[in-house]
Parts: C-alpha cells; sequence; structure tokens
C-alpha cells in the first residue's frame, strides 16, 4: 500500500455551522457541487459533529420543518490528524461505520476525508467490497457482435 497521508487526499475546504444554525442552512450548503458534508463546530476549529445529506432527508421525511444542526449532526465525531496515512483513515472508518472523516490537528479543521477519495489507494479486499457480479468481461464470447449505427 502507498503510504500517503490523508491530508494529500482530502477536500480542503469543508462547511461549517455552529450547532445552533438550521437544517435549511445545512441543505444550502449540500446542495452545491463536491459538498458531501458540513461541520458543526462549537468555535472555530472545535468540530462537535457532522451533517450529511442522508441526516438531511432523514429529517425531512421523519419530521419535516426546520431545526437547529445539532438535532441532526452525528456526533462524537471519529477524526484524524493531517499526518494519518490512508490505511490508517481507511480502518478508522470501517472500524466506526463512517464514510467520512474530518482531518483536525488542535482547534484547527484541515479539510475532509472521503471512502471515494481513498479507494484509488487501496484493494477492494481493504475496503472490504464484496463483488457480487460475474468478473468484468470486454467479450463474454457468447453473444452475437452488434451492429452499430453511423450517421
Amino acid at each position: 500500500m502507498i503510504d500517503v497521508p490523508v491530508s494529500a487526499v482530502a477536500t480542503a475546504s469543508v462547511p461549517q455551522l455552529s450547532p445552533d444554525d438550521t437544517t435549511v442552512e445545512a441543505a444550502s450548503h449540500l446542495r452545491r457541487p463536491g459538498v458531501e458534508a458540513v461541520l458543526v463546530c462549537d468555535s472555530p476549529g472545535s468540530v462537535e459533529g457532522i451533517v450529511t445529506e442522508s441526516d438531511i432527508v432523514a429529517v425531512v421525511a421523519e419530521r419535516g420543518g426546520e431545526r437547529p444542526v445539532e438535532s441532526i449532526m452525528s456526533a462524537p465525531l471519529v477524526t484524524v490528524p493531517p499526518a494519518t496515512s490512508i490505511g490508517l483513515a481507511a480502518d478508522r472508518m470501517r472500524d466506526a461505520g463512517v464514510a467520512r472523516l474530518p482531518i483536525v490537528d488542535g482547534a484547527e479543521v484541515h479539510g475532509l476525508v472521503t471512502r471515494r477519495a481513498l479507494a484509488p489507494y487501496l484493494s477492494r479486499h481493504r475496503l472490504e467490497i464484496d463483488w457480487q457480479d460475474d468478473p468484468l468481461s470486454l467479450d463474454s464470447g457468447d453473444a452475437e457482435p452488434s451492429e452499430v449505427a453511423t450517421e
């Protein structure tokens, strides 16, 4: 495995809200391309929780309405420092059952690392992916060649 720190594959800019900010504010951040999560911080760098799209969907489906993000955030959080290897980060994600890890050093947020960002560096075995289909094949040998229409 490649010994790469999580800071090299992390999303550097992660939106942050206070616990009193609303789910509507969190949803507006999550609608932006490339934003997978919003960190909930009591003070700058003091990460208390995380809110994802699935949290927003769950609260709307169950209760509807606007509420503080503190009421729907996932907490307590598993975090890693910037120098953590991607292998250790993957282990922590798997052990905690999470898809995202905030990267925190003391009181400073350095970003967010996701399973998607780690996947190219790790084997399917390491990520515990269970392939349930036939092996990928470009030519199965059973099918007739199809005609390609060109215009």
